[in-house]
């Protein structure tokens, strides 16, 4: 049995596991900075793992005229195995930022935009849930990224997956 310690984990440095998620990250409310992504770290990654993707949804988002459908806020794909985590505010930068941080692709969220599109939040206790996959291979998913997409691309090729939820 592997030791927790060497368990493949996705955390963020402002975000407890089940823990909320801070109001800077929003789209709404006092301090909310419209669009910023919370920073990212990762931990563990298995043996083999060629690149990684994410993909962040509101979980509990309802959908006027039904169910509860997730909601796509972030798709992140091609993050190089060399990066540990995606730091506070990436979203739009990788290019600015460089190195490695510029072979970054970001998909389309939900509002059709790429990037990072803070969640609106119209009642408390919505889940949001950051998934990242570690991956056998790089995904070549064109110009237009989508969570349907990557979820499609990334089967057979997932070595490991690592789960984050914060709590609005």
């Amino acid at each position: 049995m592997a030791n927790a310690s060497d368990e493949f984990r996705l955390v963020s440095p402002n975000i407890d596991n089940e823990g909320k998620l801070p109001r800077k990250y929003t789209d709404e409310g006092q301090g909310a900075q419209r669009n910023m992504s919370p920073p990212l770290e990762w931990y563990n990654l298995p043996k083999g793992t060629k690149s990684l993707s994410l993909v962040v949804q509101d979980i509990d988002a309802p959908d006027p005229n039904g169910p509860i459908v997730p909601w796509v806020i972030w798709v992140v794909t091609n993050i190089p195995p060399t990066l540990k985590g995606l730091p506070e505010g990436f979203s739009g930068k990788g290019e600015e930022l460089g190195g490695d941080y510029a072979h970054v692709k970001e998909g389309n969220n939900d509002e059709k935009v790429p990037g990072w599109r803070g969640p609106k939040l119209p009642n408390p206790g919505h889940r949001f849930e950051f998934k990242l996959f570690a991956l056998d291979d790089e995904l070549n998913l064109g110009n237009k990224v989508t969570k349907d997409k990557l979820l499609e691309a990334v089967e057979g090729h997932v070595l490991g997956e690592s789960v984050l939820i914060a709590i609005s």
